[in-house]
């Protein structure tokens, strides 16, 4: 049988669940919106929603990529603890996740939970008693060059687009960039509005030492220079040899990034702060030391 919209909207203002699942409930009791309710209830779907408003901040950074290394995606799947993004059903359904948005082409979250995904979730919600959340995914097409990949712990995640001939220099710039986080690629990629407001904060930090205008600027000049090396990948010591810059590196092995992409879990949500960037960094050594 069919149900009208305002039916589900109002079992969906009465319990909170999803509408998909009122309209699935509904038909179920033959649009009864009592037993709708009631059917709901006892099937814990109210109890899954509640459980979807609790802060989840840790979770996996997941990596998909196709056979012939023409796409790769990175996803990252929350829960509210480390121990539950552990387990293996967890695991298993971001894994799902991951690859199905790959091999769909999906570009939103919202198009991958619509294909039966939000009702794995609610089921994973019930059976794990956390909140679950696929919070967001990024997709990088090879575009004719190559893919380096990299995921450190499940926890931070890269996909370095490159024009070379190496799959071992992809991997270690996909391990340097989970590792650095830079901006971006180079200075011309820097956005203008953020260096013109560090360019402010330098030109204020060296008029306080009174030196003279000509000597400041050389100062800020240089200071933002290093700036500038910092934060952007040609300009960073490579993670496997800290003796030179990425930069250096692409150019002894004639090559080139075109892009890159990274993901962190839970960044920019309340967690503990923990530094996972070291943890790449310290085994990025370790790489170099074997």
């Amino acid at each position: 049988m069919s149900v009208s919209a305002q039916l589900v909207k109002e079992l969906r203002e009465r319990t909170g669940v999803g509408m998909m699942q009122c309209k699935k409930a509904l038909i179920e009791c033959e649009g009864d919106l009592e037993a709708a309710e009631r059917h709901l209830r006892t099937t814990g779907q109210m109890q899954a929603d509640k459980k979807s408003s609790r802060i989840a901040a840790e979770g996996a950074i997941l990596l998909a990529q196709t056979d012939d290394g023409s796409a790769a995606l990175l996803m990252e799947v929350n829960s509210e603890t480390d121990f539950v993004a552990k387990d293996e059903n967890f695991l298993t359904f971001a894994q799902d996740c991951a690859d199905a948005a790959l091999a769909s082409g999906f570009a939103e979250v919202e198009e991958l939970m619509a294909q039966g995904f939000e009702e794995r979730r609610q089921e994973l919600v019930l059976k794990l008693g956390e909140n679950i959340q696929v919070r967001r995914l990024t997709r990088i097409e090879a575009e004719g060059g190559m893919l380096g990949c990299y995921v450190h712990n499940r926890r931070i995640g890269a996909v370095v687009l490159l024009e070379a001939d190496s799959t071992e220099l992809g991997r270690g710039l996909a391990m340097h960039v989970a590792a650095f986080n830079p901006v971006c690629v180079s200075d011309a990629d820097v956005p203008a509005e953020l260096l013109e407001s560090e360019r402010e904060v330098l030109v204020a930090q060296a008029q306080d030492s009174g030196k003279p205008p000509e000597i400041i600027e050389k100062m800020v000049e240089g200071r933002l220079r290093k700036y500038l090396s910092g934060i952007t990948l040609l300009g960073q010591s490579y993670v496997l040899d800290n003796d030179v810059t990425v930069g250096k590196v692409l150019k002894a092995e004639d090559a080139s990034v075109r892009a890159f992409a990274r993901m962190e879990v839970g960044e920019g949500m309340e967690k503990k702060q923990e530094n996972f960037a070291e943890e790449v960094y310290a085994q990025a050594e370790k790489f170099d030391n074997d």
